[in-house]
């Protein structure tokens, strides 16, 4: 019998990339998305809990899917116990620009999602293709659709490997950054600290009242070993993430704070 997978994402159902995923995956295993029904970036590990979920079955591409009315992560939950498909891995993906860094990790949805999943006990794979403008994030266009053949290929072998050799012990999520131009190899990596320099843009309104974007340029490079730069050199990020966040290295100094 082939595994379960269930498939899902944070830019939502109709996105490209979690379609390029499934073309990847359903030859080698029994694929469900269930997904949000709209665009969900950057809500991190956000749920549902002061409204209801509204869960659809939809047809996209002749394949049958669930729209679900909420964020990644009650997609997950959605899929785990209300539609009780047991899966053997959740692979949330592929998200539409990069996931690096403790910072990015840390609000994306796309890792936000496979990290649920790891908590409900089920291993999980995030898989992220950087993008070279910013504002590809939300617009799907064909200069980065025309990259998900090879993106489709890294999402199969690394799907494989995991299913075949079993998940790494003492890692809750492997989160798996492709970049634009693979030139190299698979690389472990650690997290860099940031990915963006941090700003923000006042404006005026047409009545003259002011309001704020956060912005800022991406870090072009980070030490060597981390995430950040394993793909400005070309190469395919494969991070292991925990859940617990615990400080150990802390422990002692705190302990002696608090004695």
């Amino acid at each position: 019998m082939k595994p379960k997978v269930l498939l899902t994402n944070d830019d939502g159902v109709t996105s490209a990339g979690i379609w390029a995923a499934y073309e990847a995956l359903s030859p080698i295993a029994d694929v469900t998305v269930v997904a949000p029904a709209t665009q969900q970036s950057a809500v991190g590990r956000s749920i549902s809990i002061f409204e209801p979920i509204r869960t659809y079955e939809i047809t996209m591409n002749g394949v049958p899917a669930y729209s679900v009315g909420g964020k990644p992560t009650d997609a997950v939950i959605i899929g785990l116990y209300s539609l009780n498909l047991a899966p053997d891995l959740v692979v949330s993906g592929v998200n539409i620009g990069e996931n690096l860094s403790y910072e990015s990790i840390m609000t994306s949805g796309t890792v936000g999602a496979a990290l649920e999943a790891s908590n409900q006990g089920v291993p999980s794979v995030a898989f992220s293709l950087q993008v070279e403008d910013q504002g590809d994030k939300f617009d799907d266009p064909s200069r980065v659709t025309d990259r998900f053949e090879e993106t489709k290929r890294i999402v199969r072998d690394v799907c494989e490997r995991v299913l075949r050799d079993g998940f790494p012990e003492h890692a809750d999520v492997i989160n798996v950054n492709i970049p634009s131009k693979v030139s190299g190899g698979y690389e472990v990596t650690r997290l860099a600290e940031k990915l963006f320099h941090t700003g923000v843009e006042k404006r005026l309104d047409p009545r003259g009242r002011p309001y704020y974007w956060i912005d800022g340029p991406l870090f072009e490079d980070a030490e060597e070993g981390t995430d950040v730069h394993a793909v400005r050199m070309g190469n395919i990020s494969i991070t292991p993430i925990t859940l617990d966040c615990t400080a150990l290295r802390a422990a002692d100094r705190l302990a002696d704070i608090f004695r």
